[in-house]
């Protein structure tokens, strides 16, 4: 039985995560949740799965959790604190890592310094802080798995096979919402058109990303961090129907892909259950009834925001975790109405702009520069972009 907490419980991940603990009963068991502001949820959670400790965003929330619990035993937190409380308690062997953002790196950090094998579904972890967490997580004799669908692809098709034989990795795009729309259309988006992502259910911010191809932007430096790789060894392709997740390409010329339907329950079940995997998780594909596989280059005039993505890379230091701050002020503005859809990348950019390289050595180094970055990016915002 292994002892699981997951970061972010009532979110796509986390909801689906739960979906396989109560499906393979016997091989899990939940030991502690943090969430954000989603009190009934976490309630129903709770009364489910009986966790020892749970963590909720502030004391209002946890307030109104113990009064809707008045019998219930288990420890509340909030804050930073409460869910760092959750992502170290010491009989959980493996956190599920997917609250959304940076707000994610602090508690991953900490779960990675107690010795918590991790399952990684907040990618900007890596991308704020790549070095700094493999470093730590090599100190700590930590596993990172990642579960999201295309880095879980990559993992799976490198099994087996010696690193230094790769040639390249391939990751595969849907395109998201608007891969068809003029481009000179892009403008007149509004957000309830770009969360309705077509082949994916999540969460606001990530279909944000994905509509944008920031998501993919993110992955590409999630990706040269978990495989380590330069940056023009990933490539990334447009792939609308999301059956084939990702790709390995070997020196021999030999590409092995892998491939299922678009569901997030199969890449969350093998890092649960990583060596093993878990039995009839997805329906088996039929490749008569798929008939065609398509694939299309990207176009960064289109999304800039996967060209911003590499140029982050190139220039090194703590540019990523600028980017990434900025994007996620940028998205914020985007869903309130506030900016244009095209405005995203272009505050993006902007921020980016701004920076003056340095050293980012420390957690605290990295958490400064991305208060700064948003600062920054906020102040863009209300000037009109000017």
């Amino acid at each position: 039985m292994k002892r699981i907490a997951i970061l972010g419980s009532t979110g796509s991940i986390g909801v689906n995560t739960l979906k396989l603990v109560e499906r393979f009963a016997g091989r899990f068991l939940v030991s502690a949740l943090a969430a954000g502001e989603n009190v009934q949820l976490l309630k129903e959670q709770i009364l489910k799965f009986k966790p020892r400790m749970v963590s909720v965003v502030d004391e209002g929330a946890a307030r109104e959790l113990r009064e809707a619990l008045p019998r219930s035993q288990v420890e509340i937190g909030y804050g930073g604190e409460g869910v760092r409380a959750v992502a170290t308690l010491p009989e959980t062997e493996l956190v599920v890592s997917a609250i959304v953002g940076t707000a994610g790196l602090v508690p991953t950090v900490a779960a990675i310094e107690a010795g918590k094998n991790i399952a990684l579904a907040n990618k900007e972890t890596l991308v704020a802080a790549g070095s700094l967490v493999l470093a730590t997580a090599k100190r700590s004799g930590v596993r990172i798995v990642p579960i999201d669908s295309e880095h879980s692809a990559i993992f799976q098709a490198l099994q087996g096979h010696r690193r230094e034989d790769i040639h390249r990795i391939i990751l595969t795009a849907s395109g998201g919402p608007f891969l068809d729309r003029p481009r000179e259309h892009l403008e007149e988006v509004t957000p309830r058109e770009a969360l309705d992502h077509p082949n994916w259910r999540m969460g606001e911010k990530i279909s944000i990303d994905s509509a944008t191809l920031m998501n993919k932007g993110l992955e590409v430096i999630e990706a040269r961090w978990l495989f380590d790789l330069l940056p023009d060894k990933i490539k990334v392709v447009i792939h609308p129907q999301s059956i084939i997740h990702s790709m390995v390409e070997y020196v021999d010329g030999s590409v092995v892909a892998q491939l299922s339907v678009p569901d997030m329950q199969g890449p969350i079940a093998y890092g649960l259950a990583y060596p093993e995997r878990l039995e009839a998780v997805l329906p088996s594909l039929d490749f008569c009834e798929i008939k065609e596989l398509t694939f299309l280059p990207t176009d960064e005039q289109r999304f800039p925001s996967l060209g911003l993505a590499y140029r982050a890379l190139e220039n090194g230091g703590a540019m990523p975790a600028v980017l990434n701050a900025a994007n996620e002020i940028a998205v914020g503005a985007f869903l309130k109405e506030r900016i244009k859809f095209t405005d995203i990348p272009r505050a993006t950019e902007k921020t980016m702009d701004m920076y003056q390289r340095q050293t980012a050595g420390s957690l605290s180094d990295i958490l400064e520069l991305d208060r700064w970055a948003r600062m920054k990016a906020e102040e863009l915002i209300e000037r009109g972009l000017t």
